[in-house]
């Protein structure tokens, strides 16, 4: 079996409280015994999260020789020049790693999602903008820290796809199973 879950924004992608965490877990949505999530998504992160009970997926899609896709958009704080997508797109040094180079753009109009709660600090004189960035490699925190890493860090990040795979009208908090067509969508 393989679902696609909407995580939304507070819960930590496992079954287990961590001891003194403020975040909720899986266990509050109703998902099958036995299943467990293909990567992970921050607490603080949202969107397109790849759960399972069939051993073996998880290294034919977190290996980074398989280099499977994942698009994530992204709400930054200002507006990046060109050079700084750029330097996105070549790759960043994080934490004394040089991340591979990846797809973005800037996402223009802003794409329309369900409001955050809580919702993401606005700041009157300081724009923000959202991006694309599609990467085929799952560090810790990667987005963020490359956000960070040219001076404008994420207010919102959202999973919108996997492989080819967008969940479409899931809304968050909601799952389903993936039928055949999709699961090809996901691992090509």
């Amino acid at each position: 079996m393989l679902l696609a879950f909407n995580k939304p924004y507070g819960h930590l992608s496992q079954f287990t409280p961590e001891p003194g965490s403020q975040w909720r877990t899986l266990a509050d949505f109703g998902l099958p015994r036995g299943v467990y999530p293909l990567g992970r998504l921050d607490a603080d992160s949202e969107g397109l999260l790849l759960l399972t009970d069939e051993p073996g997926l998880n290294a034919r899609l977190l290996d980074p020789q398989h280099a499977h896709p994942r698009e994530y958009w992204v709400q930054v704080e200002r507006v990046p020049t060109d050079d700084a997508l750029r330097q996105l797109a070549r790759g960043v040094t994080i934490g004394g790693y040089q991340t591979l180079p990846c797809a973005v753009r800037r996402l223009d109009p802003a794409p329309v999602l369900p409001l955050r709660n809580p919702p993401v600090r606005f700041r009157k004189n300081v724009p923000d903008c959202w991006l694309s960035l599609t990467l085929t490699e799952g560090k810790n925190r990667q987005v963020r820290r490359m956000t960070a890493a040219i001076g404008h860090p994420t207010l919102r990040l959202v999973r919108v796809a996997i492989g080819e795979f967008r969940p479409g009208d899931l809304s968050p908090g909601t799952w389903r199973e993936l039928n055949a067509t999709e699961r090809t969508q996901v691992f090509g």
